[in-house]
């Protein structure tokens, strides 16, 4: 009897989470027809909004790239845990299981109401929560009322009466539901394309009238030394968006307004219309690591910013340009940087196509010499020339800094930490950065040696990473720890000095540890 009970509280179980699945496809479906968030993503949007600067962090350094990916995992379990809960508790307490479902319901419904990254009307975009919690409600009580009916047929034995249920009737309330699950998820798939997608497949950017110049021949060939150019599936991303904004090319607009004589609003047409420039400019974001991956070099064509601006007639006072993208995000970018003459634009291609579209299709913000999170908006919509102390980014409010200058860098790619070399010739080599500077010299030591130059392969601009390299000819056999330094254009010697990501960017050399045979 123990057995048969504990068989029927594991089918409870499993119902709640087969009718959580059912009503979640349900409200995805509802989401894609409407064009708003699905639940899951509508509740893991409100935990980003709603993250500490200290656990974004951690996200980041634990995860990398795949945070998101991490966040929406663990909204599943937390679901499939609800669920679980709701069926086992439903076995005796319907009422109290039909009660944790609408309360998880309702925090969908309020997560949904209060999300930013949708221009979904709210009374439509609620429609999908509101289906989730109909249907899961009505699929638990369904599955439910089986387990609690004794079967028809009557016990096969005397002590199969306490544990007996029809059988019939929950496998048959168990393939409606999965029925309903599987619709949902098929409506989701077959329609929930990307027109963002179909758009960036039609668009065609003129050819820049301001074209980069050739770029340089790089360093000897070593192999796991960083591209000078980072291919665009290879190029880091860093952002908040766990699902990236479905923007038409056709439907976009940027307007830009505030502080102006005169507000100005484009659309894609007319930004493609502008005269182009081409420049390769390397990215990195704040939340770098000494020796982290978080930088890219990039050949970009886009529209001056500063031209932009200009037309529209900065006024006097401001000294900030508030940035929104098409999720809600605001970034706060020092004004200056956008009119002291750097390249600064309005990008629309990234290394010879239109943007891709995580990397911010149909047109983003790109300003060398500055960290990410203060200059490199994607999905850019908004532009308003105003003052830091009117408004508050969304950084800055997890306690970044105002301002991020890109500090001077050094990174080793060759050797890996730990990587082992015969005795003999061993080379090693990786990048350096400086923007609106550049690198003169990098220079590396092994162990407590002395510091040795690197070869630099030739300068393409100050904006742009240097690929180095340096060979340790008569490397002798042991443990050994190899050290990166650079020094910029104007004589500046990069720090030794460690210091975290936070507020505004990492130092420290770069060290990795190798041995040789």
């Amino acid at each position: 009897m123990v057995h048969h009970q504990a068989s029927r509280q594991a089918l409870a179980a499993g119902s709640g989470v087969l009718a959580a699945l059912a009503g979640t496809a349900a409200g995805a479906a509802v989401a894609t027809l409407t064009g708003g968030p699905s639940p899951v993503v509508a509740v893991g949007n409100a935990f980003v909004a709603r993250t500490p600067g200290w656990l974004k962090d951690f996200a980041v350094r634990q995860f990398g790239e795949d945070d998101k990916a991490v966040l929406l995992a663990g909204t599943a379990v937390v679901l499939v845990l609800i669920a679980a809960g709701a069926g086992w508790i439903g076995l005796t307490h319907p009422r109290i299981a039909v009660g944790l479902v609408v309360v998880t319901g309702v925090l969908a419904v309020a997560a949904t109401l209060a999300d930013t990254t949708t221009s979904v009307p709210p009374d439509v975009a609620v429609l999908a929560p509101l289906a989730t919690v109909a249907v899961g409600v009505a699929a638990l009580v369904v599955l439910l009322a089986p387990l609690r009916t004794p079967s028809p047929l009557g016990p096969r034995r005397e002590d199969d009466l306490p544990s007996g249920f029809d059988r019939r009737a929950f496998l048959v309330a168990a393939l409606g539901t999965a029925a309903v699950a599987t619709v949902g998820g098929g409506v989701t798939r077959l329609l929930g394309t990307s027109d963002a997608a179909a758009s960036r497949a039609t668009v065609t950017i003129p050819r820049p009238i301001d074209a980069a110049v050739p770029g340089p021949a790089g360093v000897d060939p070593l192999r796991g030394i960083s591209p000078y150019l980072t291919d665009n599936h290879d190029f880091y991303r860093v952002d908040t968006a766990l699902t990236v904004p479905d923007v038409p090319a056709d439907t976009w607009r940027l307007r830009i307004h505030g502080d102006v004589d005169e507000e100005l609003e484009l659309t894609f047409a007319d930004l493609i219309a502008e005269p182009l420039i081409e420049r390769r400019i390397t990215l990195t974001c704040v939340s770098n690591e000494v020796g982290g991956e978080y930088a890219g070099n990039a050949t970009w064509i886009g529209v001056p910013l500063a031209g932009l601006l200009r037309r529209a007639g900065v006024r006097d006072g401001a000294d900030a340009l508030k940035s929104t993208s098409a999720d809600g995000m605001v970034i706060g970018t020092p004004l200056e940087a956008v009119l002291d003459g750097r390249d600064a634009m309005v990008a629309v291609a990234m290394n010879g196509d239109p943007l891709p579209l995580e990397h911010g299709f149909p047109a983003r913000m790109v300003i060398p010499g500055l960290y990410g999170y203060v200059s490199a908006t994607k999905w850019l919509v908004d532009l308003e020339v105003t003052r830091f102390s009117d408004f508050t980014a969304y950084w800055t409010s997890r306690d970044w800094a105002e301002q991020a200058p890109i500090k001077l860098a050094s990174r080793i790619d060759v050797p890996r930490g730990f990587q082992s070399f015969e005795s003999g010739d061993v080379r090693v080599g990786g990048v350096a950065w400086a923007q609106n500077v550049g690198i003169s010299a990098v220079e590396v030591r092994i162990d407590d040696g002395s510091w040795e130059p690197a070869r630099l392969a030739p300068e393409d601009g100050i904006d742009t990473w240097r690929q180095w390299t340096w060979r340790w000819a008569d490397a002798t056999s042991g443990d050994h720890t190899l050290a990166v330094r650079a020094v910029d254009a104007d004589g500046n010697t990069q720090t030794s000095d460690r210091a975290d990501p936070r507020p505004d960017g990492s130092t420290g050399w770069h060290s990795v540890q190798f041995s040789v045979e």
